[in-house]
Order: structure tokens, then sequence, then C-alpha cells
């Protein structure tokens, strides 16, 4: 019987993965597809936020992300045919999302709010854009290296727990076991249905299709966030057609999708008499907007979309998912190894679940902005002055970057529940360095006997390191995923330790 049974090995299941074998959890898991049938799903491109790179360069794992972008949009460019240099032109006067793969290159980019771009003039911004299968191909690299096991071709289909384990049913018969089991196998969750969790929300009222296709005349419609009726986008990735439509969502999603049905797509967005000459895959996705009443019961566990699904505009569901993964990864590994009470799983909900909740709102708005009419077109106009404000930007990209998450609101230090910031911990930390390998930071002024003597009996869980210009508050301990949980001077300290990496040993 393994530690933790992951379900789903996509970039959550597998970031999961990782951040559980850096605990010292056994770890499997479980895929339904083969590798090449995931390739297939990777239309589009996904973001990720400044949220997301931070607690990545954590572990070292920014860099190689930012070389796959790099020759991502290398081999795009290849591909299409160099167009008018974009880097002076405003949104309102160019291809809005061919501008922002332009902006995002330049790390001019902090995310977008219904395609309103919020960006940072000066540059320096935490912004990366990615094929899935590219995301996907770095952190399996990772989880090879680190010697997770994941088996592809394994359909779950039932799950069954008792107080002393899990049991993951497969469509070939075969039963796995294993002490905890997380699903993140996607909105349609095996895992979430047939655990009973409540999944609460609003019902689709929008239709999005994608497609790798070619057209009778390529340049007789061009993107457009918002046409006479609804979205389309050819500029992005070559070869690649996408719509949204506000007609209530799709019908049968899993039908295959033909010339003719994005034919009509087009014609009804674009007002165009388009031919579609060719269709090669094709997706449909929704604003489907519900959310899990709790991410844990008992040994079952969610993350990501098999936790909350919403609409993709804004990009942050997968930002959101990776998030989940980081914050539970490490408490589940050391629960799952006895170092540290069951009661550390219940933050995990408490913290992760209103992240989502805002997440499923500002999605939501986001939405509604992009609809047809004079009166959005107006509010829109309204919500473009407004962001030139430079707080109001501030507000709304700590909003879309996830910068903004606060887990404990009500402390007396105004650090704890917050994301270290680099200021306050040794370089390294930040770059892949002191928090690399899953453990948590005590950093305090140098010269002292401790932090050092007091981490004595969690340093199998805890590391001391000196920092000169130590902040006012004299002491951090820094989470494995980069929050704070405890700032001071001793008082308290052992009561965090304990708190949140189990007794002493």
């Amino acid at each position: 019987m393994t530690d933790v049974i992951v379900v789903g090995g996509g970039p959550v299941g597998l970031l999961l993965a990782c951040e559980l074998t850096l605990a010292g959890a056994g770890v499997l898991v479980l895929e339904a597809a083969s590798g090449e049938e995931r390739r297939t799903r990777s239309l589009g491109l996904r973001s990720l936020n400044a949220r997301t790179l931070r607690s990545l360069a954590l572990r070292g794992l920014v860099e190689p992300l930012a070389e796959a972008q790099r020759a991502m949009f290398e081999e795009l460019g290849r591909r299409r045919e160099s167009g008018a240099d974009l880097k002076d032109a405003p949104p309102a006067q160019a291809d809005v999302v061919a501008f922002m793969a332009e902006v995002a290159q330049k790390g001019m980019i902090r995310g977008h709010f219904s395609g309103l771009p919020l960006l940072e003039p000066g540059g320096g911004a935490d912004y990366l854009m990615l094929k899935q299968h590219q995301l996907e191909g770095v952190l399996a690299a990772r989880a090879a290296e680190l010697g997770v096991t994941v088996r592809h071709n394994c359909r779950v289909t039932d799950v069954t727990q008792d107080e002393n384990g899990v049991a993951a049913m497969l469509a070939d018969g075969q039963v796995v076991r294993g002490a905890y089991l997380v699903g993140c196998d996607g909105g349609r969750s095996v895992v979430r249905k047939r655990s009973a969790f409540a999944f609460s929300g609003t019902p689709a009222t929008m239709t999005g299709r994608t497609a790798v296709a070619a057209l009778a005349d390529s340049g007789a419609i061009t993107s457009s966030l918002r046409g006479q009726g609804g979205l389309v986008n050819l500029s992005l990735v070559p070869g690649e057609i996408a719509t949204i439509e506000f007609d209530g969502g799709p019908g049968e999603r899993d039908a295959p999708m033909t010339a003719g049905e994005l034919q009509g797509s087009l014609r009804r967005v674009t007002g165009v008499d388009v031919v579609v000459t060719r269709l090669e895959a094709g997706i449909r996705y929704s604003d489907n907007t519900r959310h899990a009443d709790t991410y844990r019961k008992d040994r079952v566990l969610l993350a990501g979309d098999a936790a909350h699904v919403h609409s993709p505009i804004g990009g942050q569901g997968l930002n959101l998912g990776l998030q989940d993964a980081v914050n539970l990864g490490w408490k589940l590994g050391l629960v799952a190894r006895g170092l540290a009470p069951d009661s550390l799983l219940d933050t995990y909900t408490a913290e992760r679940h209103p992240v989502a909740a805002r997440v499923l709102r500002n999605t939501r708005a986001q939405v509604a902005l992009m609809r047809t009419g004079a009166q959005v077109d107006a509010l829109r106009e309204v919500l473009t002055e407004v962001l030139e404000l430079p707080d109001a930007r501030r507000y709304f990209s700590a909003m879309v970057e996830g910068t903004d998450v606060d887990y404990a609101p009500d402390a007396a230090e105004p650090l704890v529940g917050r994301f270290v910031p680099p200021s306050a911990t040794p370089p390294e930390a930040s770059s892949g360095g002191l928090l690399a390998d899953g453990r948590g930071l005590l950093v305090g002024p140098p010269g002292q006997d401790w932090p050092g003597g007091v981490v004595a009996g969690h340093r199998d869980r805890v590391r001391a390191a000196p920092i000169e210009g130590a902040p006012d508050a004299g002491a951090l301990l820094v989470r494995p995923d980069g929050y704070v949980a405890w700032a001071g001077g001793r008082d308290g300290l052992g009561e965090a330790l304990a708190t949140w990496f189990g007794p002493a040993r």
C-alpha cells in the first residue's frame, strides 16, 4: 500500500506528486489517458501568473519553463508571417490577443481582466505563456527525477475508503490501495462524484470551441475579443481557431467536433460566410462554475478542477490548481508519514476554499464583461479608464496574479499568512536553494545561537539560516510553500513549529 494515490496526471497531479515526494511520502499517480492522448488536448496557451511562478521558483522550476516559452514563441514565429511591430501599439489599436502575447514575451504584462491587459510598462512582470503539454513535460521530467511512479492508461472507476486507507478501482478490475487519495482528475472528477462531495454553483451560459482547423480564405476574418456574436481568435497559435458564443452552453461535450460545427460557430460570431476546409481536433468548454463544499472527506481530498470549475477567461484556473498542489503537498506528506497530526489537513480547505471562491466570483464578472451590447461596451470603456489609475491597476493585477492571497488576515504580525517577501529571506531561498528540498525555513539574525537550536527537534522538517538585515519581526518561520507561518522574537515559535510541522522528535 502506497502512502498517497494521486488520480490524474495533468499539471496539478504531477506537481502534487513532486511536492509529496519532497515531503518524504510514497506516491503513485494514476492517469486515465496515454501520453499522446494528453498531448492532443493541448490546444491554446496556458498562462502562469506571478504567484505560481514565485512558488515554482522555490523548487528551481522557472528556468526550464521560461526556456519552454522561448522555444515555443520561436517556433510560432517561424510558422507565422512577421506582422506589424506591436511593441508601441495600444491594445485598442491592435489585435489584442497578439498584443498580449507580444508583451508577455517582453515581461510587460501581469495578466488580463476580461481581455483588458494589465500592463507593467517598465517590464519585470512574472508571467509565462505555454502549451499545456510543455508545462506537463517540465513537471513530468521533475517527477521522474524524484522517482515518482506514473501509470498511464489507468482509468479509475470507483473510490472507497475505510479507517485504514483508500481503495481505487480501475477499469481493468485492478484495485490499488493507499493511505490517502487525492483527486486531480478534472472538472468531471470520478473521485469527487464517487466520494459524494457536494459541488454546487451556476450552470453554463457560453460555449467555447478551440480547434486545429483551416479556412478556405484565411484572410476572411480577423481575431476579435468581442465580435457581433461573441469571440473569435485566430492570432495566437497558427493553425488553431477559437470561438466563444453566449448561447447557454455546449450540448454533448464529448461528441467529436466537426468542420461544419466550427464553421457554423464562426459564421454566427463574425457574420462572415467563412468555409472550414479541414478540422483535425477540437475541444469544447463553458463557464459552468461550481465549487466543492469541502476539499477533504477523511482520507480522500480534491485539488484543481476536481475541486472547482469556472470560465477559462482570465487564465486563472490552472494557477489555482497548481497553488492547491503546493499548499497540500507538504501537509499531506507530513501527515502520511506520521510526523504531523491529521488536523493539519483541515488547514487545506480552510486556506484554499476562500481563494477559489474569490476566483469564481471574478471569472463570473469577466464573462459578463465579454458579452455583446451597448451597455457592456460602456462598462468596458469605464473599466478601461479605471485601470489607468495606478492603485486600481495594482488591485486588479494582484487579484488575477494571486499575489493578494492572505491565509491569516487577522494575524497580529502582517507578514504571517502572506507569501514571504524576497527581502526577508536569503537570496538563495527564492531561487531553488534553501526551500528546494521541500523543508520549512526559519530565518533570523546572524551571530546568535538560535534559531538553529530552536529547530533541533524539527531539523528533518525545518532548516535554519541567518539573514543579514533581518526583518523588524526578528525572525520568520516560512512554510515549504513559501508562506510565513510565524514572525517574532521567540514567543510562540515552539507552538508554531508544532502546529505546522508536528511535534519535535
